[in-house]
């Protein structure tokens, strides 16, 4: 039964490995040495290498790790990926040895203008790896997209089934949560959740995998449409919002200088 290991990578970052036997697949590694790591100290030879987008922190590690084992790379057709073996876009399939189903590829821009993410099942369990589209109770900064893009592709996420356990980039939840807390106060999923994660964080553990169905109860950037997420962004904005992409946009400027 293949499986899904957190690797830490620099303060927040968490590389994803899949593992069944004595292979694994590699999402994401911005540092290869916590990978290398891992998979000697467990004897695994590493099958792939999946890339969501270009940024070092995500695929500074490909390189190293892709001479090592001679695996392919796959990554965002539309960006540069260090020792690519296939560009991937939108409804492409990628087959991975350590997975039995392969894996559905998704175009999300709006973080970078070529991100992608992988959706598909490990095990019997649907799951998909988005970088830094998706974050747990929260969402990317818009360095290279427009907010259309980014609510679009937040859109194609949300409409995977709940159960999905999302794996994304960073160990971003608690100050996420603190944001989704100020624009919904009283949301009661979202004060259990903060309870929830606080309690992994004091034990050490991950606050992620989360689920799209959590996302969607607590996750302010996928609740634009929602009478309280408009009000609380039209509130700070002080002005009223004619569309749910103008109301995602002021939370993402909101967000960007949020401290609380």
């Amino acid at each position: 039964m293949a499986t899904i290991i957190p690797v830490r990578a620099f303060s927040d970052n968490y590389v994803w490995i899949v593992r069944e036997g004595a292979l694994a697949a590699v999402v994401d590694p911005g540092d290869a040495a916590p990978v290398l790591d891992y998979v000697e100290h467990e004897g695994l030879s590493i099958c792939a290498i999946l890339a969501t987008h270009h940024h070092r922190d995500h695929v500074g590690g490909v390189a190293e790790l892709a001479g090592r084992f001679d695996a392919p790379v796959f990554g965002p057709a539309r960006e540069t990926i260090p020792s690519l073996t296939r560009g991937v876009g939108e409804n492409d399939r990628v087959d991975v040895r350590c997975v039995s189903d392969p894996f559905r590829v998704f175009d999300i821009p709006g973080h970078t203008a070529g991100h992608i993410a992988f959706s598909g099942r490990v095990g019997k369990v649907p799951v998909v790896f988005c970088g830094d589209t998706l974050f747990a109770a929260g969402c990317g900064k818009l360095f290279e997209g427009t907010a259309q893009q980014m609510w679009a592709s937040l859109g194609k996420l949300a409409a995977l089934s709940p159960d999905t356990l999302v794996y994304c980039g960073h160990e971003y939840t608690l100050s996420n949560l603190r944001f989704a807390a100020a624009v919904e106060p009283h949301n009661d999923a979202i004060a259990r959740r903060v309870q929830r994660e606080q309690s992994k964080r004091d034990r050490g553990e991950p606050t992620v995998p989360s689920t799209i169905g959590e996302e969607l109860a607590t996750n302010p950037f996928l609740r634009a449409s929602q009478p309280a997420v408009r009000a609380a962004a039209e509130a700070h904005a002080g002005h009223s919002l004619a569309t749910d992409v103008d109301v995602f946009a002021t939370l993402r400027t909101w967000k960007n200088g949020f401290t609380g």
